[in-house]
């Protein structure tokens, strides 16, 4: 039903109460029956601007995502990305945010290198994901190694890493070198599988002089489980100031030289192995290889 326009005459008047009595804390309902007003398009005149008190909010679930919104669009983000983002409507976006001011609009270049960005670190989280998989089942796939297995694979591994005759040089030396602590597990597994002594290894760090040299020393120390009276000196690589080094941080420990003492029949040894893999491996007769 309209009112008589006499009512609300006065406005400002009125408004003025309204504001007053909103300020002190009053509610909506309150304000309304003190000053008798049962318009609430008035009312909304009235009070237009002026917050409610806090005690008039009531708990939303969506008051963290209100306040993660509002803190998003501060930072200059579209309601594309806020959405995308919180997995919110852009129509609740839009009441949560519509106080703020609107952000610079980016350069379309800039906002698709940003899109881009999006994508690759998506697609890169799939992508690790996918690895660690296969890798996962991969490990699986190999299961127990039997003493057999184990031997074909550090005959193949010194082969690939390990110090090797010459003709015109003759060291039937058995010296082993790697920087992965894996493969040196993996070798000195093989030595005890061939009966080789821990008493007969002598060891050497290989390691640039920048690097934390006592901390690497340590390290292969104790991977190797030997005393340090087990190491020679301690192999210091020159650093070129010219040379832009990748191998630096808190994983970089050099690499490790294993000596076999005594070892010239175990290298001829291993020679004559690695031989009868080529033959064995380039027979021709595949069918009956086993």
């Amino acid at each position: 039903m309209a009112h008589p326009p006499s009512k609300y005459r006065d406005f400002e008047a009125l408004r003025e109460q309204a504001v007053a009595l909103r300020r002190s804390g009053l509610s909506r309902r309150q304000i309304r029956n003190r000053l008798h007003i049962d318009n609430n398009d008035i009312l909304n005149r009235l009070l237009e601007g002026e917050p409610p008190p806090d005690w008039t909010k009531r708990p939303n679930a969506k008051d963290d995502l209100r306040d993660r919104a509002r803190e998003l669009r501060r930072q200059g983000w579209t309601y594309d990305r806020i959405q995308v983002e919180l997995g919110c409507s852009k129509s609740s976006i839009s009441l949560w945010v519509r106080d703020l001011p609107t952000p610079e609009r980016r350069n379309p270049s800039e906002q698709g290198k940003l899109a881009a960005r999006k994508r690759w670190e998506h697609e890169s989280a799939i992508r690790d994901t996918e690895r660690q998989e296969t890798k996962a089942a991969a490990t699986r796939e190999i299961g127990e190694l039997t003493d057999r297995e184990l031997f074909m694979t550090g005959i193949a591994l010194y082969w690939a890493e390990g110090a090797k005759d010459k003709p015109y040089a003759r060291r039937e030396n058995v010296i082993f070198v790697n920087s992965d602590p894996n493969v040196i597990k993996v070798y000195l597994a093989w030595l005890d599988l061939l009966g080789v002594g821990r008493e007969r290894l002598r060891f050497t760090v290989m390691i640039h002089e920048t690097a934390d040299i006592t901390g690497a020393e340590q390290y292969w120390a104790d991977l190797v489980g030997a005393d340090r009276s087990a190491f020679y000196k301690t192999n210091l690589k020159k650093h070129n100031p010219k040379t832009v080094r990748k191998n630096v941080g808190d994983s970089y420990r050099g690499c490790l030289t294993v000596r076999v003492s005594r070892g010239t029949e175990l290298y001829r040894r291993i020679e004559g192995w690695w031989y009868g893999i080529v033959v064995a491996a380039t027979a021709t007769d595949h069918q009956n290889r086993t």
